[in-house]
Parts: C-alpha cells; structure tokens; sequence
C-alpha cells in the first residue's frame, strides 16, 4: 500500500467482505439478518446534507464551478488544517479501515480512489459500490483522490468554516474529499459523483449523467432519466434487457458506461413480487441502512419507515443476475425522460426534437405530492436541472450542450414519459397505468411507435403518438382524459407558467434555439 496518510492506528486494508461483517458485529455497530446482508443504523443522518457540502473556491474552480444553489463555496484556507485535523483525528483511533477502488467501467477514464474510514461497514459500502480492482492491479495501486471520512469527528463551524459539524468538502486541488459528522453513505458516493461531473465534461468531453442504462438483445442502449418517485428503477428494470447501471452514467463519443461497480436502492415497502431484483440481491455482502428489525428477531420489516422514508440497501452489480458485464455498452439509441407530473397535464409519452430535450434536460421536471415531505397538501413542482442538481457543479447549459450534441451525433430519439396523473390532477384523476407505460416504452423499443404518426401537444409544441399498441388512443392526449376542459386548458398554461418562472434563471448563457422550445401561448 503506498502513500499511506497514517501511520499509528492498526490499518485494516481491503479487509475481505467476512471479516468486514466480524468487525462490524464485534464493534457492535450492526446485526446480520436473516438474509445474510450486514444491517446498519447511520445514526442522526439518514440522508445527505447539500447546504453542509462544500466546493474548496480556488484557481481551478473560481471561474468554472457554477457558483450558488448547491454548490456551496468555501476559502482554501480552511481546508488544508481541516484536513489534518481529521488527520489528527484518525490517528487517535485504535483502527483504520482503507479500502482501494476505482470509479468508471470504461478502463480508458478510471479514476483511482482510496477511502480512509474509522467504521468498517463503510468500508463494506465502498467495496459494494465503486469498482473492485484484481488483485494485480494493488500492486501498484496509486489513488488518484482521496476520500477521509470520520463521521464521529465534528467541525467547529467558526473555526472551520462550515456551515455546521457535518460537512462534506471538495477540493479539486487537493484531489480529497473530506466528509465528517455524518455516517450516511450516500455522502461517500455523491462526492465521487459530484467529482466526475466536474471533471468529465469539463476536461475530457464526457457527458456525465444522472440515470440509469440498460441494453437490448440486440444491443441497443436506453437511458432513464427521472427524479425520485417517477419509476426510474422500476422502468429501466426489464427482464427482456440487460442492466448496464441503475444511477450513474458517463457519455464518451464511443460508448456508455457505469461510474459504480454497485447499486444503491431504496427500500422502502420492498417486496419480492414488486422488486425482485433488489429484494433477492439482499444477501450476505448487501448492506442494510436504517431499517427497522422486527422485534425479537433478525429480520427486516420493509414498510417501516420509523427511522427514515430514505432506507436503503448497497450490493455488488453482480448480485443482479440480468447484467452486462464490463458495464460498458455502445452508443444509446433511445432517451428516455421521466416526470410524474401530479398536475395530469403533460401527455403519458411525447417525442421531443433536440432542443426541447436540451430544454428538459436543464429543467428536470416532476411535482411532488401530499405525504412526500412535510407540508406539502397538494402538488408541488419541483425543477432539479439536469435531473441531478446537488451533484452539478458546473452550468448546466455545459451538460446540456453535450447531451445535444451527442443526440445529434448519434441520431438518438429522445421521449418525456409522465408517469404521474391523467384525468385530472392527484386527488381527482388518477395514476398512469404502469402496463400501459410499459407497453408505450416497448412500442418505442421494438419502433412500432411511429406506426400511426403524430399530432402536436399545444402550449408545449411536443409530438404525441396517435396511437400505441394495446394502449387506449383516448389517454395520449391529456385533455381527452379531462371532464372539465376549460379547467384543463388553464391548468396546462399554469403548469407552463412554471416552467418559464424556473427557467429564467438559466437563459442567460443560453442558445436562444433552447430557449425558444420551452412551453410558450
């Protein structure tokens, strides 16, 4: 192991799965279920903390970060005795756990990383979700970033300058990712993430991407894009297609690949009729957060939600049996974008041109509902540009600028598929059909979607198939669906009102082609 940071502690490095799951249970730090997977519980945090995540604003950052939202700065000069302090910190700790991964399958863009961690599971969690190197490549590993991690250790946000004693901190400089206060793992994986986004696009032309992938039989490539709670998992999840990766994605000029060598699912209500694929890769290796065990016993009670709506399971790709493998795969030909729209406005499936996939993109559309998040009675629109604004660091115009040239270059069909209301919005109408989404997205897979030709969406400008096998013509224009019309008509250009208010903010460094495919009246 070279360019190790520490010295005093006992180093426990790229400790097998086994042992892994001992010193875990020995720490009392978690229980084995009846499953075989590790269960774990994250303490105070369950979920990450973007307003405590920091951008280190410097030379290399100062004029390409995209500052403001969630891309937080903070001064050089807080870093570096940060850093040592954590340092400091580890060295205090009887036990160090160092663990050697890479991110991206596409070996030509692998990034070397090392995480040091004082628990052991979260040395599990790495080894689920970033790529495992063989043992012939940690011979001469050399991280290329850091990852330091102590979550019991806590900041002094005047002396440190954070926001509070949980933070997460990029340096692009340092190459290190400092992440304290907090034991939620997704701040692990979302600052890899959020370090790819800025340097793929911005250094080597890649489009990074937040979505999921899988491919055909006969190797044809889909991308999902979707917010939470629009069905990107379920949608993406086909037994007639191979899983390429269920969350984060890179766009090369020949090929797409996986930036995880895991997968990080919600657990929330699973089930095996409904998830089987999740459900059955819980097994020994997966690691459980924040579930709730049934009293007395060692087994998991999925709809549980007493700790956190936000449960979730880390598990090799491996466990998912409908694969490829490397996750690597040609260009897409079909993009789908997923909104559940709680309005009932917006067509179930609507073919876009390139500018209006590029104007989508930038907005990232879905409207939340009642019991979602506290407050919220009636549908919510919710905009996260690029479908992943925390991770974004940089405009998102640069994003979509790639996204269309690269649907261009490769002659991709891009979709805006609602999986939310028809018929009125929530509480009136009622809730996509999951079978008749499957069906429209099938009918875009095997191209008999453009058997029947199209008609346009007013207000929005979009196509709309005018008929789908199997599926009734009547619900693939909305204001079909809609007793009251005249309510319709006014809901659409309220909705579209929404989305000019939100895109204002974007326009100006912006293509006014883009620009002009937004809704407009």
């Amino acid at each position: 192991m070279k360019k190790n940071l520490l010295t005093n502690p006992t180093l426990h490095y790229q400790s097998k799965v086994d042992t892994l799951y001992e010193q875990t249970i020995e720490l009392e730090l978690g229980k084995i279920t009846d499953n075989g997977a590790l269960w774990v519980n994250t303490g105070k945090f369950t979920g990450r903390s973007p307003e405590n995540k920091f951008i280190v604003k410097d030379a290399i950052t100062k004029d390409t970060v995209n500052w403001g939202g969630f891309n937080n700065p903070t001064d050089p000069q807080y870093f570096k005795p940060l850093k040592n302090k954590m340092l400091t910190y580890l060295e205090q700790q009887k036990e160090v756990w160092i663990r050697d991964a890479f991110a991206c399958a596409e070996v030509t863009y692998q990034l070397p990383i090392r995480l040091y961690t004082e628990l052991p599971w979260s040395a599990l969690f790495a080894n689920n979700m970033f790529i495992r190197p063989t043992e012939a490549q940690l011979v001469d590993f050399e991280p290329e970033w850091q990852i330091i991690h102590a979550p019991n250790f806590k900041a002094n946000p005047i002396i440190d300058g954070t926001a509070a004693e949980n933070f997460s901190i990029i340096s692009f400089t340092e190459k290190t990712i400092l992440i304290g206060g907090s034991a939620y793992t997704g701040e692990i994986k979302k600052g890899i993430f959020t370090v790819l986004n800025f340097i793929l696009p911005n250094l080597k032309n890649i489009l990074s991407m937040h979505c999921s992938a899988n491919m055909g039989e006969r190797g044809d490539v889909s991308l999902f894009f979707g917010l939470s709670g629009t069905g990107k998992t379920t949608l993406s999840a086909d037994p007639k297609r191979k899983l390429i990766g269920d969350d984060e994605h890179g766009w090369s000029n020949h090929s797409i690949f996986n930036f995880e060598g895991g997968c990080y699912a919600k657990t929330i209500n699973l089930s095996s009729e409904n998830e089987p694929d999740i459900f059955n890769a819980i097994k020994f290796g997966a690691l459980l957060e924040n579930q709730i065990l049934i009293e007395g016993t060692n087994k998991v009670d999925y709809g549980n939600a007493s700790i956190t709506e936000n449960t979730r399971v880390s598990y090799p790709i491996d466990y998912i049996q409908n694969i490829v493998t490397p996750s690597v795969a040609v260009q897409p030909s079909n993009i789908f974008f997923l909104t559940c729209d709680a309005y009932g406005i917006l067509p179930p499936i609507s073919k876009l041109n390139t500018a209006q996939a590029m104007y989508q993109f930038i907005s990232g559309y879905t409207a939340k509902i009642a019991g979602t998040e506290e407050g919220i009675k009636s549908p919510k629109a919710t905009f996260s540009s690029c479908f992943g604004a925390p991770f974004m660091p940089l405009h998102p115009g640069v994003y979509a600028k790639l996204l269309g040239e690269k649907i261009e270059l490769n002659h991709c069909h891009v979709w805006l598929i609602n999986t939310g209301w028809s018929g009125g919005a929530y509480g009136t109408g009622k809730r996509m059909s999951l079978p008749n989404t499957r069906k429209m997205i099938e009918a875009v897979l095997n191209n008999t979607i453009d058997q029947g030709g199209y008609e346009d969406f007013p207000v929005f400008n979009f196509k709309v198939p005018k008929q789908v096998n199997g599926v009734d013509s009547k619900i693939l224009q909305p204001e079909n669906t809609w007793e009251d019309k005249a309510k319709y008509i006014a809901e659409r250009i309220n909705l579209a009102n929404l989305f000019q208010k939100n895109f204002k903010s974007f326009e100006d460094s912006l293509d006014i082609s883009i620009i002009n495919s937004g809704p407009s009246y």
